[in-house]
């Protein structure tokens, strides 16, 4: 795929995942465009940081875990693609609750990388503290996880 093809894939994930409505929110699209053996690298040296290797990994451990710290369905307004060849750049801002009533309202980063149309690998780069803060220590139970 071109970069502008890639630019036009994420921004057509980011806005069916970003719908104001949480019903109307999907994520079908992102799923169907991660290769299965996708990895998801959490920058940092924090507890979150590591590298979530294959798509299960990605749905299961990391994305279901955010899943139960955040009331509602997540959502990440992303404002700004830039795209270089098979790599795509998304700058974007979280509009998210806790349970426990705390606002988690990230700024990320991320860094995606396709290989045959495909999403091979995304860098996440975003505040490590308010992770934290709001959303607390990840969990170290996760097998599929390493890094």
């Amino acid at each position: 795929m071109s970069a502008s093809a890639n630019k036009k894939l994420m921004q057509d994930i980011f806005a069916a995942a970003a719908d104001p409505d949480p019903a109307a929110r999907d994520r079908a699209l992102f799923t169907a465009s991660l290769a299965d053996d996708a990895r998801w690298v959490v920058t940092g040296q924090y507890s979150w940081s590591r590298t979530f290797s294959g798509k299960q990994a990605i749905l299961n451990d990391l994305h279901a875990y955010v899943r139960t710290r955040l009331a509602d369905r997540t959502r990440t307004v992303a404002h700004r693609f830039v795209a270089d060849g098979d790599v795509v750049v998304v700058e974007a801002k979280g509009d998210n609750v806790t349970p426990e009533g705390v606002r988690y309202d990230n700024d990320y980063c991320l860094v995606f990388r396709f290989e045959d149309g495909k999403i091979k690998e995304i860098r996440e780069y975003c505040d490590s503290i308010l992770t934290e803060k709001a959303l607390g220590p990840f969990p170290q139970t996760s097998a599929r996880a390493g890094g």
